[in-house]
């Protein structure tokens, strides 16, 4: 998207462009081109600006720092400027930044802290006397939106400081970020809402920091790594030993191996490929890495540029990215009758496996793309996210390249479909649907609800098609007898089968609600309402005034339950689940004073006795909590047989390995 600027017409057209995605970028959080393009674009602004210094517009965009400011957040100064950092993408300009450092310091015995860029939001966290006062985000540099009660949700950053000599007066500034895999949980959930999804991980992290509702933000479940102060000359004299002094008062940093004191071009460009290598492997998204001047004492000697610090510089990845071609667009239909485009791919090999298929959300985003069936798309990958088309190659689209319109009628039940007023979705309106009833039964089966082994969407896709099962309480007749006559279906297969259906009759009753498929009710929602109601038969019985006093229930969710209790089919079917012997389990609360209080756990492998979302729920009833990657601050890590890379990766952190044994012996 490189745009050669040729004279002050081209200037000014160029002005407009970067003000318009400055837009999408920062006040959406919907970035409409890559970052590399964007900076290519600002790159062509600064040389043309640099040689028409009496041309430059006051509004132009080289000249501002980050975000705007947003309405409804009070906004208060820094202690010192947010700035951002000047990003490179090559050896050669990494080589050329290492000169400039020699040349305005005028030596060259000049040390570097490499450390991972992060993808999320900046923010500046003020701590008084050692308690968390304040929390801003970058905002203009100069002034930031309060954003103190939306980063008091993180449980990773503590309220209070901890140690000796905590100084009366403290910012701290780090990055806030979102897991991948709450990422990408949190896209399924607004897809099957029909909201639009988040572009990426930062930008959901930014678009929650900005949520209202500290409430909706604690469910976004953030994190924070922590990596310098303001004025930071005052507390350390080297940004490599900044990591410990931040994690001395309690605060959370990037793992050790994450951060590197570097004597020169080589070191820095060997962490970085070390870093690229294990890329996919970090729970988080990172684009690259940063490089410090380590002696933090120089940083306000080399001084800053009109937006950028001297002393420090982004060395960025390259996305993996591929070229391919869209052969067609389809339709996948949703549980709750979501129609979400799909682009069918000419098939390539891409971070690691080989990409067919790749969603394109709805069709709103189709438009804004510009996406043709025959179009040749970059698509992109990133560690554990979902591949997805970045953009179009507009110069080698072909005459024919066929528009795509969201169909009139539902691809699987010809019912009319629907768009809402305020819904990006385009929805089945048939709730008896065989698309959505397929998905239906596959989400009854899945991990977080009744966590059913061995019945997995193919599974599922035979025993409906065979017509074994068109509802969730058929999972629970089936016999050995209807199995075996299947082709594929061995003995042992069968047995595994039916086993993992009769331990799913003992569940949780969050798990069993989960289960039902109630539209807008998630994990955390159901689990209040669990809590709640103790048992199915009281929750079919709550009115909306006594949903909506459960806190964390709005007006849409309590609609929704009540709509869903009101069906007499829905009704019956959990009657029939209960006449199988489906028991959901009482919720118990939390057992105090347990050894499991505040610890954090991972699973890994296949247990014996436990169903994974059994082993959850004896740990959250006994006050834990589990997470799925395994990091510094995992306390156990409860290991199966055939346990994964997440016990390898306990192993080298020295983090308590359970065998199931010793787990049921701590309960």
């Amino acid at each position: 998207m490189s745009k050669k600027v040729q004279n002050q017409q081209d200037y000014l057209k160029l002005v407009d462009e970067l003000i318009e995605q400055d837009k999408h970028y920062y006040a959406e959080s919907r970035p409409v081109i890559s970052d590399f393009e964007y900076d290519q674009l600002i790159k062509e602004l600064q040389s043309w600006e640099k040689a028409h210094p009496d041309l430059v517009l006051l509004n132009s965009p080289s000249l501002r720092i980050g975000e705007a400011l947003t309405k409804g957040f009070s906004h208060f100064e820094h202690l010192s400027a947010m700035l951002s950092l000047a990003n490179t993408y090559s050896k050669e300009e990494l080589t050329d930044f290492i000169k400039r450092i020699h040349k305005l310091l005028e030596k060259k015995d000049v040390k570097f802290c490499s450390e991972l860029k992060i993808d999320g939001a900046a923010i500046s966290i003020r701590y008084e006397k050692g308690y968390l006062t304040r929390a801003l985000t970058r905002g203009n540099g100069k002034i930031g939106d309060d954003v103190t009660q939306n980063i008091k949700t993180i449980k990773t950053l503590p309220l209070k400081l901890h140690g000796n000599n905590i100084p009366d007066l403290i910012e701290v500034r780090g990055e806030v970020f979102m897991h991948k895999a709450i990422f990408q949980g949190l896209n399924e959930k607004r897809e099957d809402k029909g909201e639009d999804v988040f572009a990426n991980p930062r930008n959901a992290a930014a678009g929650s920091l900005k949520l209202l509702d500290p409430k909706e933000v604690a469910r976004r479940k953030l994190d924070v790594i922590c990596y310098g102060i303001s004025n930071g000359e005052r507390f350390v004299s080297s940004q490599f030993e900044m990591h410990s002094f931040l994690k001395k008062l309690g605060l959370p940093i990037s793992n050790e191996k994450y951060f590197k004191l570097c004597e020169n071009l080589e070191d820095i460009l060997s962490f970085a490929t070390q870093i690229e290598n294990k890329r996919e492997k970090i729970s988080f998204e990172i684009d690259g890495i940063v490089v410090k001047v380590d002696d933090i004492n120089t940083h306000k000697i080399l001084g800053f540029t009109g937006k950028s610090p001297r002393h420090a510089v982004a060395y960025k990845f390259a996305a993996e990215q591929a070229q391919t071609i869209i052969k067609d667009i389809t339709i996948q239909v949703g549980r709750t009758g979501v129609l979400t485009p799909v682009a069918e791919l000419e098939p390539i090999f891409l971070a690691g496996s080989t990409i067919s298929r790749a969603t394109l959300h709805n069709q709103d985003e189709i438009i804004r793309k510009d996406i043709r069936i025959g179009d040749r798309v970059i698509i992109e990958k990133g560690g554990d996210v979902i591949p997805k088309v970045v953009s179009v190659d507009f110069s080698k689209r072909k005459k024919d390249a066929k528009k795509f319109q969201m169909p009139k009628k539902c691809p699987i039940c010809a019912s009319s479909v629907v768009n809402y007023e305020g819904e990006v979705a385009y929805r089945c309106d048939n709730p008896k649907c065989q698309g959505q009833k397929l998905r239906r039964l596959i989400y009854f089966a899945s991990k977080g609800a009744m966590d059913i082994e061995h019945l997995g969407t193919k599974v599922m896709q035979t025993l409906v098609e065979k017509n074994l099962v068109s509802r969730p309480s058929d999972i629970y007749t089936l016999t050995f007898d209807m199995l075996s006559s299947l082709e594929g279906f061995k003995e042992k297969s069968i047995h595994n089968l039916l086993e993992s259906i009769e331990k799913s009759k003992k569940c949780s009753f969050g798990r069993f609600i989960m289960a039902l498929g109630i539209k807008y009710v998630g994990s955390e929602t159901a689990d209040l309402l669990a809590k709640r109601a103790k048992d199915i038969k009281t929750l079919e019985k709550l009115s909306k005034e006594d949903l909506l006093s459960i806190e964390g229930v709005g007006e849409k969710v309590a609609e929704s339950i009540i709509e869903y209790f009101e069906d007499e089919n829905n009704l019956e079917e959990i009657d029939l689940l209960l006449l199988h012997k489906v028991s959901p389990q009482k919720s118990k609360e939390a057992i105090k004073s347990h050894a499991f209080n505040n610890k954090s756990f991972v699973l890994t492998g296949s247990l014996e006795n436990y169903t994974r979302a059994e082993a959850a729920s004896l740990i959250k009833e006994r006050g834990g909590k589990t997470s799925s990657s395994v990091s510094k601050n995992t306390d156990y890590v409860l290991a199966g047989t055939d346990p994964g890379s997440k016990y390898n990766k306990a192993q080298k952190l020295n983090i308590k390995i359970l065998s199931e044994k010793e787990f049921s012996n701590l309960l």
